[in-house]
């Protein structure tokens, strides 16, 4: 268990936090990969792997790091597994990898809920996006083959998630305003 204070200047900032987490770093290499492929032929901001736990919720940046911390405490490492390819309806679920809602999975999910006073208005949908993008139901088509194109076995892929993550995440679709605040490394299982 360890924790790298990231950007700590940021603590005090007010704004809408989110928790991710990643997949272990053979896992983040070739989704890296697919979504580097995907941005070459489309377009679209970059942004590193992870799969959303909570977020955006708007928190002062010291409540937030301390939530954070107060969850992480004790959490160990839990597999993941690709269900699907799939597109979603929004900027931020144009393509994605659809994990299978396991009890691990969702158990995570549901323990920051709690942690951070997230109170859900639509159903958890454990996912990985790999493109952000306006598209139309056509372009989403062309994108979903293209994925399948770059990795015909990604729908299969497992692996482990070992890292969670605090990001600052302003409603900004370049990106550019995400940060980074803190990252907990998981211990072993």
């Amino acid at each position: 268990m360890s924790e790298d204070k990231v950007n700590s200047k940021r603590s005090d900032e007010e704004g809408a936090y989110a928790v991710w987490a990643t997949p272990s770093k053979d896992a983040l290499k070739r989704i890296k990969k697919l979504m580097s492929g995907l941005r070459s032929k489309f377009g679209g901001p970059k942004f590193d792997p992870h799969l959303t736990v909570i977020g955006p919720i708007n928190l002062k940046g010291k409540d937030a790091l301390d939530k954070f911390r107060a969850a992480c405490h004790g959490l160990k490492a839990y597999p993941a597994q690709v269900k699907d390819v799939s597109t979603g309806d929004s900027f931020w679920q144009s393509v994605f990898l659809r994990l299978d809602a396991t009890p691990q999975v969702v158990g995570i999910s549901e323990h920051f809920d709690a942690h951070f006073g997230y109170d859900r208005s639509t159903p958890y949908l454990p996912h990985m996006s790999l493109l952000y993008a306006d598209f139309t139901d056509e372009e989403k088509h062309e994108a979903l083959a293209e994925a399948k194109k770059l990795d015909d076995t990604i729908d299969t892929m497992s692996f482990a998630i070992d890292r969670l993550e605090l990001y600052i995440t302003p409603s900004d679709k370049t990106l550019k305003s995400w940060v980074k605040v803190e990252e907990y490394v998981l211990c072993a299982p």
